[in-house]
Parts: structure tokens; C-alpha cells; sequence
């Protein structure tokens, strides 16, 4: 049989069978009040990364979309790296704002801090930095940033759910975090996200978003309920908070599985350019630069590897293209052409990931580039 080995892969035992079974027989799947295995996960999750208070909702989509809904964007800018997943752009527009593409730093493909200094309008509400592939952005120098300039961050920590900056989680630094637990993520469910917050209005914010993930509903007494607000269906299920709380527990030994095949993908690749090592990364994704992608990507699938591309920069997208010119981000326009990720998931083995070493290392020595 000819090899394959997946660019993801989530990581599903007999617990998380039998969280989902109990589940099933329980008949009780869901419910917007979030009780039950919701709430469970939400305190589990706020006490794993040491925030005031957690949100759980059904994406990491709608977690951006309704942390952006806390701040008055509507006409203002929000300062966004365009090397990102579209929806973390999408929540600013949602909101009716305007975003401001940054461009990132070549050597993490984090926001770059020197152009986000120079991009800072009289206009700005926010600042909405990526931790790209798991790494931390400079969350220090953001911070001091928009204390300067009092604007709000709500940081897109899809990929980062086990990162640290400083050695305090991801998520307990900001007034706003956001996760994704979509099933190729570092914490796998077949569809979640979350909030996190921290600061003096945090409990007051949860109030807000709790009715926002439901319809806009609150005031609830018995079967009687006002509705003040727009909302949204944004609240999680009960099945996938509890596949959530099993792989929570397990998360951090996971995360270490992750930082040792980067460990190996850092030691051992022949390539110019790729994803530094670092303790405080998660390793949600492993990225590398090569000068003729598509023969890469070509030669590597023959090999039976799955590769993929992260991202497509919004900016390159037709909806924002008028939003930024190509000048305007030298970086994300030159290094996203040769940007590639490697199989990163716990269930690859040492052969395995060898073997990926082994080609992509016959590929720097042969090609023609």
C-alpha cells in the first residue's frame, strides 16, 4: 500500500469515545444557557490558561466575530496582519469596521511591531494580532502600544491553545483572546472556540457575550425571556464540550509531542528558511520557505506526504484587495509564495517524520532553483 502520511491529524481514544457516548445516551446534546458539559469546559479551560472568565462558543469564527461585537469598531480601524485565515478579518468587517493590513515579521510570521508603529491612524480602535502557527507574537510590545494609544487587543489565538508568552498561557495576557477547536487544531473538537477575558469588566463582557451566542437572549426566568440585542446561534454543543474536556486533559502532553517533532523539523531541515524552535510554541502548524513551491509540493506528494499552504494573504483575496497595495506589505508579499507547512499532529512517528526530513532535504539538494 502506498504510504501516506496526513498534513493533520487529531489525536481520538477510547475516552473521547465514551465522553461522546455518554453524551448520546444522557439526551441531552445542547443547550444556549451553556450548562452542562459547556460550562464544565468553560471553567476547566479559564483555570488551564489562568484568565478571569471563559466564553465557549461553536467556532473560533464566531469567537472573533463576538469579541470584536465588545468594542465600537463600526467606521474605525482595526490594525490586522493579512497573513492570516480570512475570518480573522471577516470579524472586523462583521462589526462594520475598517482593517488596517500589517505586515509581519519574516523570521516568525507574527506581526511585525516596526509596521504596525508606522500604520497607527488617528482612526484605530484595535489591534488584532495573529499568533501564527502557535508562535507568540511580541505581546509585550503590543501592549505597550495600545496603552500608549489606548486601543483594545483581542488577540486570534486559533492556533495557540497551550502557547505561552512569558511563560503565562496564551489568553491570560489580553482583555480578549480568542481560540478554535476545529478538528485539526491543537485541541480538537468537530467544532468550538472560546473567549477569554481578563480585566476590570470581564464579568460584565461574559454577561454580554452570553446573550450574544444566543440569540440575544437574556433575562431569563423559567420559560420567559427578553431580547434587547442582535444575536446570534453561536453557542457550543454539549458532545463537543465533552470531547473538549478530554482532550484539555490531555492537551499539554500533546502540545509536547508537537514541540519535539519541531524540534527534529528544526535540527534536521536543509532549508533556507523555516518555523524557529522556541518552548513557548504549541507547534499548531510547522512552516518552511522553498523558491519553487509548487515543484516542492509536487515532489512531496508523489513521496506520500501531504503538505498545505498557510495562508493565502486576505489582501491577495478580491474583497480586500483595495484595502492594501503590494508595497505596502514587502514581507507577507514576497515570502508567501514560497510558504509551505509540513504534517504536524501527535500520531506521526519518528520514521515518519524522518522520512518527511529525508525528502524535503533531497528536494533543497536537487531542485532546480
Amino acid at each position: 500500500m502506498k504510504r501516506r502520511i496526513k498534513l493533520f491529524n487529531p489525536d481520538v481514544g477510547s475516552q473521547e469515545v465514551k465522553a461522546v457516548k455518554n453524551v448520546l445516551l444522557s439526551q441531552f446534546w445542547a443547550s444556549g444557557a451553556g450548562v452542562g458539559k459547556v460550562k464544565e469546559f468553560e471553567d476547566s479551560l479559564n483555570k488551564y490558561i489562568g484568565s478571569d472568565t471563559c466564553v465557549a462558543l461553536n467556532s473560533g469564527t464566531a469567537a472573533l466575530h463576538l469579541a470584536i461585537s465588545l468594542y465600537d469598531v463600526k467606521g474605525k480601524d482595526v490594525l490586522v496582519p493579512s497573513l492570516t485565515f480570512v475570518t480573522t478579518v471577516h470579524s472586523i468587517v462583521y462589526n462594520g469596521g475598517r482593517p488596517v493590513f500589517i505586515d509581519v515579521d519574516p523570521e516568525t510570521l507574527c506581526i511585525s511591531i516596526e509596521d504596525l508603529k508606522q500604520k497607527l491612524t488617528s482612526n484605530a480602535v484595535a489591534i488584532l494580532p495573529v499568533h501564527f502557527g502557535g508562535y507568540p507574537c511580541d505581546l509585550a510590545s503590543i501592549r505597550d502600544i495600545a496603552e500608549d494609544r489606548n486601543l483594545h487587543i483581542v488577540e486570534d489565538a486559533a492556533h495557540s491553545c497551550g502557547s505561552t508568552f512569558k511563560n503565562e498561557r496564551i489568553g491570560s495576557h489580553s482583555e480578549t483572546c480568542c481560540f478554535s477547536f476545529h478538528p485539526v487544531k491543537n485541541l480538537a473538537m468537530p467544532g468550538g472556540g472560546a473567549i477569554t477575558l481578563s480585566g476590570v469588566d470581564s464579568k460584565s463582557k461574559r454577561k454580554t457575550l452570553e446573550s450574544r451566542r444566543w440569540c440575544g437572549i437574556q433575562n431569563r426566568q423559567g420559560i420567559y425571556y427578553d431580547v434587547a440585542q442582535l444575536g446570534w446561534n453561536y453557542y457550543m454543543n454539549e458532545l463537543s464540550a465533552a470531547i473538549g474536556l478530554v482532550q484539555l486533559a490531555k492537551l499539554d502532553k500533546m502540545n509536547e509531542t508537537r514541540k519535539k517533532i519541531a524540534h527534529a523539523y528544526s535540527l534536521n531541515l536543509q532549508v533556507d528558511h523555516k518555523m524557529p524552535y522556541s518552548e513557548e510554541c504549541c507547534y499548531h502548524l510547522y512552516w518552511v520557505r522553498v523558491r519553487n513551491r509548487d515543484d516542492f509540493i509536487d515532489r512531496m506528494n508523489k513521496a506520500g506526504i501531504e503538505v498545505g499552504l498557510h495562508y493565502r494573504p486576505a489582501h491577495l483575496m478580491t474583497m480586500y484587495r483595495s484595502y492594501a497595495r503590494a508595497e505596502e506589505l514587502p514581507n507577507t508579499e514576497g515570502l508567501w509564495k514560497e510558504l509551505v507547512t509540513l504534517p504536524m499532529h501527535t500520531c506521526l512517528t519518528d520514521e515518519e517524520v524522518n522520512y518527511i526530513v529525508e525528502k524535503s532535504n533531497e528536494y533543497s539538494r536537487t531542485c532546480d532553483c
